[in-house]
């Protein structure tokens, strides 16, 4: 094996891309990032040339990359291992897989997940109002499929409901609160509808995972089970039992304990069989979403991994509905499942790019004549300590030393607060602190390990990198859940990465960092990159990104949605694009804070004007200032290249 192959190598497993890629992304002979359309296809795209290819278009980082067929790719194995599921287990009702938009709400990936609707038996699962009404309308010329209605409805939000379901679709309300249930009753007797309903039921059993709150008591939404009887009672007395026609639960989102789903699922399975027995008309039992995806992180994580697959996930739903249906004579009902994480993850990668570096450390002694790594004569006694550091050094003592140099730090800069000494010693104790620290690290590394009480000085040397990106609009849940997302170069993979860096957005705010990284199934606190070169662009991306970012992202400091290109493969190779949606330009998201920008330019013109008058400015550079400002206010609210 070559140099080349073996750095190749140590890469996929330094950045667990065979762990978290789930064979849809892997590195290629040139040390780029490959994209697969399936886990075992062979037509790979290299990421890094896409990027390259964009660039050309006047596309530039920061960019969101969807591979619509890694989407339609998701989906099908979903439909696949249920299928393989039902056969094994012999179960004798279907398995419908509901995408929620919530999950990705932007119109193209939603009308892919309909286009593949009527081949992969899938619905949709709306949680909104705005949500259903976008709906309605997608669905005009394709009206059977299921669609599920969750969260809070007004009657507003009902009445729309019923009118879908006049519509022709199959549609199906689920009642959250008791209140709603009478709404709903007063929208279908108006509209003579007979409207099909479904029940959310507050289960008894502990969620899991960071969203475990969505079980239990304590639970957002749900009805308790004397509610449930109390709705059948109505639904009874109206003669209308045969309207209630599914169950529901939602066990939890980005569940990492295959345990925890296991007793949800029972107890709802035996509520299900109950209410089949006292009359009910129920035909579909709705597990929610909560299917992890794996983001690469530690085992036991709860917002990075996950203790199972997605074949043991289907066949543990299949299998106990189908036994305890069993068990109680019960006819098997249609499984529903609301995965909208696992669906849509995977499809999109944030490409930005590096900008510049930054490390905390001081240049080296060795490097800088103006510091003396010899004594001076009636230097203070911490620099002399720190001196005295340097020379524990040669002998192995590389504890004891970094202990005597902190300590000698601290002191110079008390004294320096004080005014004892001048702005010269102290940074030649800084100096002299950064190069022990440094030659801790290279020369422990050198005898093969380092001390744990040491491994601070990795994250105390690392450097920033600053990249093109806003952190709060386009990976929001890595700064509000602390959601760990996997985050490689796309390109220079088959060099060794010699540098630790955390990263660092375009933002003012010191929120605006990264520094949790997935690390072959460890989590770190540094990522390795390679050194960066002015002049050469220099490409990380951050995969896993195609679930709840975009939709949640935030205008910190105004900066506004990125770039999104819709890419597909050619069968013989290579790529196109389908769909480019380019970024908010500034004149927009200025807009969306209520600044009327027609004002602006007169605004501008004016002042020039007044500066001409007054002689400070040129007329040429009136021009250019207006020029500029009208061109600004239409482009691109990240830094872009000249």
């Amino acid at each position: 094996m070559s140099d080349k192959e073996r750095n190749i190598a140590r890469a996929a497993a330094q950045y667990g891309v065979d762990d978290w890629g789930e064979g849809y992304f892997g590195i290629n002979s040139d040390g780029h990032v490959a994209v697969r359309p399936s886990a075992g296809s062979t037509n790979e795209l290299d990421l890094f040339e896409i990027v390259q290819g964009l660039v050309e278009r006047d596309i530039a980082p920061p960019t969101v990359i969807r591979f619509t067929e890694i989407l339609a790719d998701r989906l099908a194995v979903m439909r696949g291992v249920f299928e393989q599921a039902i056969s094994e287990h012999g179960y004798q009702g279907d398995h419908v897989h509901v995408y929620p938009i919530k999950v990705n709400q932007q119109r193209p990936v939603v009308e892919e997940v309909i286009r593949h609707g009527p081949k992969l038996s899938l619905g949709l699962e709306v949680g909104s109002k705005p949500e259903l009404l976008a709906v309605t309308a997608l669905t005009a010329s394709d009206p059977v499929r299921l669609i599920v209605c969750n969260g809070f409805k007004d009657r507003a939000y009902l009445r729309g409901v019923v009118t879908a379901t006049k519509l022709g679709r199959e549609i199906v309300p689920v009642i959250e609160k008791p209140t709603e249930l009478g709404d709903l009753l007063y929208e279908s007797d108006r509209l003579q509808v007979r409207q099909p309903l479904g029940v959310r039921v507050r289960l008894s059993s502990p969620g899991a995972g960071r969203w475990e709150a969505s079980l239990g008591d304590r639970s957002k939404f749900g009805l308790r089970v004397g509610e449930i009887l109390e709705l059948v009672d109505v639904l009874r007395v109206r003669g209308e039992l045969d309207s209630f026609v599914l169950l529901h639960c939602h066990p939890g989102s980005q569940i990492e304990d295959i345990g925890r789903l296991k007793d949800a699922i029972g107890e709802l399975a035996h509520l299900y069989c109950e209410l089949v027995e006292l009359g009910v008309g129920l035909r579909y039992i709705d597990v929610g979403g909560g299917l992890g995806v794996n983001y690469g992180g530690p085992h036991g994580s709860a917002t990075a991994s996950m203790n199972y697959s997605l074949e043991e996930y289907a066949n543990e739903i299949v299998y106990r509905v189908g036994v305890i249906c069993d068990d109680r004579g019960v006819a098997h009902p249609t499984i529903v499942t609301e995965s909208g994480r696992a669906s849509a993850a995977h499809q999109s990668v944030l490409v930005t790019q590096v900008l510049g570096a930054a490390t905390p450390d001081e240049p080296g002694l060795e490097t800088d004549s103006a510091f003396s790594v010899s004594a001076a004569d009636e230097e203070p006694q911490p620099i002399s300590d720190l001196r005295l550091a340097l020379t524990l050094l040669d002998e192995g003592a590389f504890v004891e030393a970094y202990h005597d140099a902190r300590q000698a730090r601290e002191q110079v800069l008390s004294l320096f607060r004080l005014g004892y000494v001048d702005l010269q010693t102290r940074a030649l104790g800084d100096r002299l602190f950064w190069t022990v620290c440094r030659r801790i690290v290279a020369e422990s590394a050198d005898d093969g390990d380092i001390p744990d009480e040491l491994t601070e000085l990795h994250d105390l040397l690392s450097s920033t990198y600053f990249c093109n990106f806003s952190l709060f609009q386009s990976v929001p849940d890595s700064w509000a859940v602390d959601q760990l997302f996997p985050i490689m170069p796309i390109h220079r993979l088959d060099e060794v990465p010699t540098v630790r860096a955390v990263l660092a957005d375009l933002t003012c705010d010191s929120d605006g960092r990264i520094c949790r990284f997935a690390s072959g199934g460890e989590e770190r606190s540094t990522l390795d990159v390679h050194a960066f070169r002015d002049g050469e662009p220099y490409y990380l991306g951050i995969f896993l990104v195609g679930a709840y970012q975009e939709t949640l992202g935030a205008m910190h400091n105004l900066f506004g949605d990125n770039h999104v290109v819709h890419l597909h493969w050619h069968e013989q190779g290579g790529w196109w694009i389908d769909q480019f949606v380019p970024g908010d330009t500034i004149r927009e998201v200025l807009t969306y804070s209520q600044y009327d920008t027609e004002r602006f330019g007169p605004a501008i013109s004016k002042d020039c004007e007044r500066r001409v008058r007054d002689g400070t400015l040129t007329v040429a550079e009136s021009r250019e200032i207006r020029k500029y400002y009208a061109a600004e206010l239409e482009g691109y609210t990240y830094l872009e290249p000249e």
